[in-house]
């Protein structure tokens, strides 16, 4: 299936590139691609020759931003990564996508080997095909080496210390599919397996894990270059214990995700993460599970059930949270409007460092020309209006 990409013109809107934001600026897409950006003053002479079947659109001072990057997100409207067939895996990136996601990592949660296997073979054999939505990049496998004392919404049963004949088995069968494994690292053998990550080019994070400061810094040592929804599932920071949480903060070479709703995070614990890290430190993720996009009710994650009230999923049988039902465009709205961050600011947390933590950010996550046309028009109120990936509009 070929999937069309006409060309369009946007003018008028507020563009944000890498170096600056221009005001009344315009970006022209053409075959999937990133064609030109300009200025007001080079209107004119440029739109004057583009051709009749161009797309031109006002934007009225509205944002032009960079597709987001969700490195954490389990599924969203109605169905879950972890057994959902072409179609849900179209439902999950058709919503997502809807909401400013124009690339994700399919998350799985703590299984068994064989269960995982699946996922893998499923996501493979999704991404061989033509993918109309948001784009999957790959696999993040949140688990199973994880600590059961922090397990959250993980199902205890299926921890188990790090495997490398596991990964072994997943690098020769699934080559370049897993981009990034969340663990424990203070676990038996989680630095040797950090180690084999890397080697294999798989970012290796913290979570879910008791690891504390003096543990997190060696692990950081050994080529832990993420930390997963920073403050939730870890040890905190004590004034004679930094934690992990103080690694985190204090270590450059380590990202932290943030999930930005309200409820995992306070805002200004939110506002303290992006002191300390700075805006290129930080991460949004959505850690969205299957009742994203649907109402107050029943749902499922790894085998546990979830209970969804007014928007705040957790556990029924001890009312830990259970992933969130958040979406990157609800997340960026949020840092802005009660975070206080720029809008540039923001758009870097929600592409550009995603973008360059996955390698992608030749292809992707940054308004420039050559680079992929995965490009939002949002308003002044952060709502969107329109989304483009690859240059193919998808509202």
């Amino acid at each position: 299936m070929t999937l069309s990409q006409p060309d369009v013109f946007i003018y008028n809107a507020a563009i944000i590139t890498p170096q600056i934001t221009l005001q009344k600026g315009w970006i022209h897409l053409v075959n999937g691609l990133i064609h030109t950006i300009g200025t007001e003053q080079e209107y004119d002479i440029y739109s004057s020759k583009l051709g009749a079947d161009t797309e031109k659109i006002d934007a009225h001072g509205s944002w032009v931003l960079p597709g987001f990057i969700d490195m954490h997100v389990h599924g969203g409207y109605g169905h879950d990564f972890m057994d959902a067939d072409a179609e849900g895996i179209d439902a999950i990136t058709r919503f997502h996508g809807m909401n400013g996601t124009t690339t994700m990592l399919a998350t799985t949660v703590t299984a068994a080997k064989e269960e995982l296997d699946h996922v893998l073979q499923r996501i493979g054999s999704y991404r061989n095909q033509t993918m109309p939505y948001a784009q999957l990049l790959g696999v993040h496998l949140e688990g199973p080496f994880i600590n059961a004392n922090w397990c959250g919404a993980q199902n205890p049963a299926f921890i188990v210390p790090p495997q490398p004949d596991w990964l072994s088995d997943w690098t020769q069968r699934f080559p370049g599919l897993i981009r990034m494994q969340t663990l424990a690292p203070e676990t038996a053998g989680a630095l040797e397996y950090i180690e084999a990550l890397v080697e294999h080019g798989i970012i290796a994070a913290l979570g879910h894990t008791d690891a504390n400061y003096e543990q997190v810094n060696s692990a950081i040592e050994h080529g832990l270059s993420q930390a997963v929804h920073t403050y939730n599932a870890m040890r905190g920071l004590h004034h004679r214990e930094p934690g992990a949480v103080g690694a985190i903060m204090s270590n450059p070479a380590i990202l932290g995700e943030v999930i930005a709703d309200g409820h995992h995070v306070h805002p200004t614990a939110i506002r303290l993460l992006v002191q300390a890290k700075g805006p290129d430190g930080v991460l949004l993720i959505t850690d969205a599970m299957s009742a994203a996009g649907l109402g107050n009710g029943e749902y499922e994650l790894g085998g546990l059930a979830v209970i969804v009230r007014d928007g705040v999923a957790r556990l029924k049988e001890g009312n830990s949270l259970a992933g969130s039902t958040l979406t990157m465009i609800d997340a960026f709205r949020f840092v802005v409007h009660q975070v206080g961050v720029s809008v540039e600011h923001a758009s870097l947390m929600a592409s550009g460092n995603q973008a360059r933590q996955l390698g992608i950010d030749q292809i992707t996550g940054s308004l420039q020309p050559g680079l992929q046309a995965d490009v939002l028009l949002v308003n002044s109120e952060f709502e969107l209006e329109r989304v483009w990936i690859g240059g193919r509009s998808i509202q």
